[in-house]
């Protein structure tokens, strides 16, 4: 009876390694059909998270709280001064402010509504009115736009050291 129930358990094992290598084959052949432009470090476009799961973590996230990430997303806004910082879409009209780690690389600031797939830490920070102000500057918003901001707000930032820009 031992013999069985091991030859079972042995058995379910190589079915369940079986399952997760077609599920590994399946996502690898799905991204490298994909051109990418590569912008910073050089990442690889596997294991980054859709924008909907990329919501639910950042959701769950305390401010403070700082993960390693990889998240694929489309953008919504760049700097249109020099392209040194971003922002993309997540799921119920909230965005990720991307930045690049040490200032160390630029963004084309024509890449609105494109993919990318970006690597980092992602965290949850509170962006001063200052701030906000700046950053509406530098997006080309209006004086009267500018002028309307007047709370701080929580934000879910990105520290991105590398990018894939959908080609």
């Amino acid at each position: 009876m031992r013999n069985k129930i091991l030859l079972v358990l042995f058995a379910l094992s190589i079915i369940a390694c079986k399952n997760n290598t077609q599920t590994k084959e399946e996502t690898t052949s799905e991204t490298q059909d994909i051109a990418y432009q590569s912008i910073g470090k050089k990442i690889l476009a596997e294991g980054a998270l859709r924008e909907g799961d990329m919501t639910k973590v950042y959701f769950s996230m305390k401010q403070g709280d700082t993960i390693q990430s990889k998240m694929i997303a489309k953008v919504d806004e760049v700097c249109q001064a020099k392209g040194c910082w971003m922002t993309l879409n997540l799921q119920n009209g909230k965005q990720v402010m991307v930045k690049f780690k040490d200032y160390g690389f630029f963004m084309p600031k024509d890449i609105a509504g494109k993919e990318v797939i970006i690597n980092g830490k992602a965290f949850v920070d509170e962006m001063s009115v200052d701030e906000q102000k700046h950053y509406a500057q530098d997006a080309g918003k209006s004086a009267e736009e500018v002028e309307a901001i007047k709370t701080p707000k929580r934000t879910y930032s990105f520290e991105a050291d590398g990018v894939l820009l959908k080609e």
